[in-house]
């Protein structure tokens, strides 16, 4: 089976969150299961510098005002397709901004193109090659539904993912002119979205079938609460929406092998990792005790519910725990923290940006790993908890409540409790949970027993792999019935 996946971002080569680490393992899993998946990328700076070019594949004399080749690369065993377009992705910053974070105006223009090959390589662009299904993945893809749904690849099955329902790909209706699509898709059952035009809404309308990233997360955006504008839409398609929990990359993410930390170690040698908690407490100015060590490694966002955590900041040290922050976002978050590190000198430690090296040695030196997210659609900071044996406190919410199990006393006797759950949006259920952890960590052989439950869990990606195979040969089985 052939699958065509199309991402703005991709592990290891572009990433600004979790979907770059998903659409990056996700293909390799397949593989291993006999499924040869093509992901098409933009050519962003970062990409271009990382890979090697075939000879163009494919060219547009003129895409959105330029000149756009695609060419075929390969990179840690990913097989790629990648629109090289100067004039939309050869920018400074990040691949949706400024290097202020502002959005790019013309990301309409950029997301609409990438959609636009993509839909052409599903109707044959590329000799020899026919997609048997085509995966599009968030917002910035998910034009290339629509595309084939107006076009020549309108036979072809289709998957839209959405990793968060929250970023939604939202312009004026004065851009469908330009977008090249027929005028009967500016309409309720096409494109059009309160009056504009919604990328998301146009991959929902046109996919053959919705997955989003775990299975709470699909009954959630079917509900005004966490539907953001699309719940309506969401549960027509309910017949057709599947949640499928993320996993990680267990080769890059193994405590036994990693190469970011001081001292590798397994659930046999779990006393290893006080090498890597002592790296943290430097890092991040700590005192050097015996106190529970907490740590956050997140965009500090209200979202992610840093405004709990802020609110919750002093009871926690109160509670004699340190805690460890690495992440950026909201300058009002970021300052709030700023000033909880400065009033509680040695307790608490924030370090404003991303640091791939430390955010292993986080998962490998630190207790437990706090995720107080309003909503989460799955989240992989505890999936790195449980491999780590750094025991996830979360959030009752989307994947958070699929794959951490709560320490309620039942868990904790027959030995199975993987973390601790709280009711979201309450910085009083996340203190209670934090002191449901630390009485807990007074024990240390229930400790133990937690952290090693949590490392056995399987957190590859080897059974989410097999259901989006079963997936997609359902949706062909439709094609050729």
């Amino acid at each position: 089976m052939q699958v065509l996946a199309v991402t703005p971002e991709i592990f290891p080569l572009i990433k600004t969150g979790g979907l770059a680490d998903v659409t990056g393992a996700l293909p390799v899993a397949l593989a291993k299961q006999g499924v040869a998946t093509k992901t098409l990328v933009p050519g962003y700076p970062q990409v271009l510098k990382a890979v090697e070019t075939s000879a163009p594949l494919h060219q547009y004399p003129a895409m959105h005002g330029g000149k756009a080749t695609i060419f075929a690369a390969s990179s840690a065993g990913l097989d790629l397709l990648v629109l090289d377009a100067p004039h939309l992705f050869d920018r400074p910053g990040g691949p949706y901004g400024d290097s202020i974070g502002a959005d790019w105006p013309d990301n309409w223009r950029r997301f609409s193109a990438l959609s636009f090959a993509g839909a052409d390589i599903a109707a044959g662009a590329i000799a020899k090659y026919r997609p048997d299904v085509v995966h599009a993945h968030d917002w910035q893809a998910a034009l290339t539904l629509a595309y084939m749904r107006y076009g020549p690849a309108a036979g072809t099955p289709s998957v839209m993912t959405v990793h968060n329902l929250a970023f939604q790909g939202r312009f004026g209706a004065g851009i469908f002119g330009e977008l090249g699509l027929p005028a009967a898709a500016m309409s309720l059952d096409g494109v059009e979205y309160y009056g504009g035009v919604g990328y998301l809404k146009a991959g929902l309308q046109a996919a053959w079938a919705i997955t989003t990233v775990s299975p709470t997360y699909a009954q959630e955006i079917r509900s005004p609460a966490f539907g953001m504008g699309l719940d309506g839409l969401v549960s027509l398609r309910a017949a057709d929406l599947h949640g499928i929990v993320n996993g990680i990359d267990t080769a890059i993410w193994d405590p036994q092998t990693d190469i970011h930390l001081r001292a590798k170690y397994s659930q046999k040698t779990l006393k290893n990792r006080a090498a890597n908690r002592k790296v943290v407490e430097e890092r991040f100015r700590l005192v050097h005790d015996d106190s529970p060590l907490f740590c956050v490694v997140s965009r500090l966002t209200w979202q992610k519910g840093i405004d709990i955590l802020v609110a919750a900041l002093d009871d926690i040290v109160a509670t004699g725990a340190r805690i460890a922050v690495l992440g950026s976002g909201d300058a009002a978050l970021e300052g709030a923290l700023l000033a909880g590190a400065a009033r509680h000198v040695g307790r608490v430690g924030i370090i404003i940006g991303y640091d791939e090296e430390l955010s292993h040695l986080m998962q490998a030196g630190c207790d437990a790993i706090l995720i107080p997210s309003r909503f989460e659609p799955c989240g992989l900071t505890q999936l790195y908890g449980l491999r780590y044996g750094c025991v996830p406190v979360v959030a009752r919410t989307g994947g958070l409540a699929d794959t951490v199990i709560d320490a309620n006393e039942a868990a904790l006797s027959a030995g199975v409790a993987t973390g601790f759950q709280f009711d979201p949006e309450s910085s009083d259920a996340l203190l209670d949970a934090v002191k449901r952890a630390i009485a807990v960590h007074t024990d240390r052989a229930a400790w133990s027993t937690m952290q090693r439950q949590g490392m056995k869990a399987d957190v590859s990606w080897d059974r989410s792999a097999a259901k989006y195979i079963e997936l997609y040969r359902s949706l062909v089985a439709r094609r050729t019935a």
